[in-house]
């Protein structure tokens, strides 16, 4: 099994970082007026709550706003580039983050988020260098969120060991990242070490309810371990949890064998 339905740990939290993971992006230099900057902020914060709302076209009235108060304020180019990639424009999506980084080459919330974008978009090398930057940041409050995406980001690229390595990371900082959890029991499984790749399942399990992807990967582990009534448990529960997923319709999951 490969890392094809891996997915980046792109959740509303992390789309919105600004507010709710912590980018503390600074400007891109002297705000000579402090009004204009604080307007900026402002309609900013007001365009994130629009978009939290599902009011895309107010939220985009406000942070094109906020542009014109301060077009120098890094913050607002990540969230604009937030709505831009959520519209399907990604050519202003990856111009707006490029330009957060050149506005706040430090920060590790910027350098992030362009990160998963490029990541995203299958440039993979350039998404590393992004990832790396933020976790450089002393002040970037979630490092171990950065970890993983850049180990998911190298699994995709099939860079095994890189990945491996920044999931491990991952969990050193944050031993309950249940996406490096599953990443590193994918790793295991596809080097053929299934005692280890169980455990890492195991405790990707006691964190959070398993999807499609993680019950076919518990399924594969004990068959290849010899556990043929574990294995047929996790083949149940995917059909019976997940009936309509492309797992459940595997011919080793929909029509196992007696």
């Amino acid at each position: 099994m490969s890392f094809h339905s891996f997915h980046l740990v792109r959740a509303a939290a992390l789309a919105l970082c600004v507010l709710l993971v912590g980018c503390d992006a600074s400007t891109g230099g002297h705000v000579k007026n402090s009004d204009m900057h604080e307007a900026a902020k402002d309609n900013t914060d007001l365009g994130q709550r629009y978009m939290q709302q599902g009011k895309l076209d107010v939220a985009m009235e406000k942070l094109l706003k906020a542009l014109k108060y301060d077009p120098n304020y890094a913050d607002v180019h990540t969230v604009i580039a937030v709505l831009y990639e959520r519209i399907g424009n990604t050519a202003e999506a990856e111009n707006h983050y490029r330009r957060a980084t050149e506005l706040a080459p430090k920060s590790g919330g910027a350098n992030h988020n362009y990160g998963v974008f490029l990541c995203k978009a299958a440039k993979y090398d350039q998404a590393e260098q992004y990832f790396q930057r933020a976790i450089a940041d002393p002040f970037y409050k979630t490092p171990a969120l950065a970890y993983t995406n850049a180990g998911i980001c190298m699994s995709k690229a099939g860079k095994r060991d890189a990945a491996e390595a920044d999931f491990r990371k991952a969990l050193e900082l944050n031993p309950q990242s249940s996406e490096s959890l599953f990443g590193l029991a994918q790793i295991q499984y596809d080097k053929a070490d299934y005692f280890h790749a169980r455990a890492f399942m195991q405790r990707f399990e006691s964190l959070q309810q398993s999807g499609p992807d993680a019950l076919l990967l518990g399924r594969n582990i004990e068959s290849q371990l010899g556990n043929t009534q574990s294995a047929q448990e996790y083949a149940k529960r995917l059909r019976d949890e997940f009936p309509d997923s492309e797992q459940a319709h595997m011919p080793e999951i929909s029509h196992p064998s007696s």
